[in-house]
């Protein structure tokens, strides 16, 4: 794919309108969007890389249908820029493999312990705190659809001392991910949050929400207390 087509995806995640970028982009073949979409992860711009993330959920899902050792390949890309040696930072990752997750269930097998990895100080951990950001954030969107299967890899034990970071966004999406997952052990160290006022911005059903720690541990409260 040439600069000029790259630019031109770029352009086109700019669009506010999310359905119709991505169905254009399903309408191209997957090799030349995939690279144009992982490059995009790193932009400066907010709803280019959301979008990317986006984007990358229903194209990977489509190529897994038709060639999963090709949307194998795509993963194990992602978890190589999260690896140290592979010399970069991995940023956006952990959301696209959610996103990608989230909409196949094969790939959601096979490579959703790997999120619960990055949470493990035993395991793959993730000390930057955006990238733990973008972890809370995966978390919380695989919790959505697929909570099975985090809880059978122990998720909710993993995400509690998240609850205690000092990044206001970590601690927000920590809740929710937990609240999402009813996970009843969590109620206590919630509850001690329910006045925290920091801030946190949530890109949440396709648009971006704002909200505070407080607001997201009530909401984690009254989720779990569902399920009693």
């Amino acid at each position: 794919m040439g600069i000029k087509e790259k630019r031109r995806i770029t352009k086109l995640l700019e669009s506010s309108d999310l359905e119709a970028v991505i169905h254009e982009l399903r309408q191209l073949p997957a090799s030349r969007v995939i690279n144009p979409l992982i490059g995009a992860l790193c932009s400066s711009n907010e709803t280019v890389r959301w979008h990317s993330i986006t984007a990358l959920g229903p194209i990977i899902a489509d190529l897994a249908d038709r060639d999963i050792e090709a949307a194998r390949v795509v993963m194990r890309r992602f978890m190589w820029s999260l690896n140290d040696e592979s010399g970069g930072i991995g940023w956006g990752a952990p959301e696209a493999m959610a996103e990608i997750m989230a909409g196949h269930d094969r790939l959601a097998e096979e490579y959703g312990h790997m999120l619960v990895a990055y949470m493990r100080e035993d395991g793959f951990y993730l000390e930057l705190p955006q990238l733990q950001q973008g972890l809370m954030w995966g978390i919380a969107r695989l919790a959505m659809v697929k909570p099975d299967l985090l809880k059978v890899k122990n998720g909710p034990v993993y995400l509690l001392p998240y609850l205690d970071s000092p990044d206001s966004t970590v601690r927000g999406l920590a809740a929710r991910a937990l609240g999402l997952l009813q996970a009843k052990d969590a109620v206590a160290p919630l509850e001690k949050l329910v006045n925290d006022p920091a801030q946190v911005k949530i890109f949440l059903n396709r648009t971006f929400v704002f909200d505070t720690v407080g607001g997201q541990a009530q909401k984690a409260l009254a989720n779990i207390a569902k399920e009693s």
